[in-house]
């Protein structure tokens, strides 16, 4: 029996914003370091003041907080295929690497394009879980629902049409909805 295995890496189209973005917050990052720095010299040199310890406090915060959730902006998902099991990850920044799941797709009740007449049904579900774990909305998106402990979710996706083919073969009966 032959193995199954593709992976794929989603990554937004135009990627201009989310640059611009990225180097905003390492020059924003850097300037509130600064004038933190400038603070915590006001505070140690011109004595005790309540303002500038809650400058010095916002500044240094802002900074740090940044440098922590600016990989943010440059993320990708990872679809990994083995054999009928399907792994998600979310990629910061080409470093931090994030595991969102695994899914056994035999265990899928649903799985189609977005688009479909079946998406829209199951959508408008109370008490249902969604996760987008997509970056580009005008891709062909394509979605999987399950429950799990009587939890009902929807995850929507981008794969290839390869990736498509793969999941095919390994869902239960009746669960392609096109």
């Amino acid at each position: 029996m032959m193995d199954h295995f593709l992976e794929e890496v989603v990554i937004k189209r135009n990627r201009t914003l989310e640059n611009i973005l990225y180097m905003l917050c390492n020059v924003l990052m850097v300037v509130c370091a600064i004038l933190a720095i400038f603070w915590l010299n006001v505070l140690l040199n011109a004595g005790f003041s309540w303002m500038t310890v809650i400058t010095l406090l916002v500044m240094a915060g802002i900074a740090v907080g940044l440098f922590f959730y600016r990989d943010r902006f440059r993320m990708e998902y990872e679809y990994t295929f083995t054999n009928g099991d399907l792994d998600f990850a979310i990629v910061y920044n080409n470093q931090k690497r994030k595991t969102l799941g695994t899914m056994r797709v035999k265990n899928v009740e649903a799985f189609g394009p977005v688009d479909s007449e079946g998406f829209r049904k199951l959508i408008n579900m109370p008490d249902l879980k969604r996760k987008n774990w997509f970056l580009n909305r005008g891709a062909n998106l394509h979605y999987f629902y399950f429950q799990k402990e009587n939890n009902r979710t929807i995850i929507v996706l981008e794969p290839s049409e390869e990736m498509v083919g793969l999941i095919k073969k390994y869902l239960p009966v009746g669960a392609w909805r096109a």
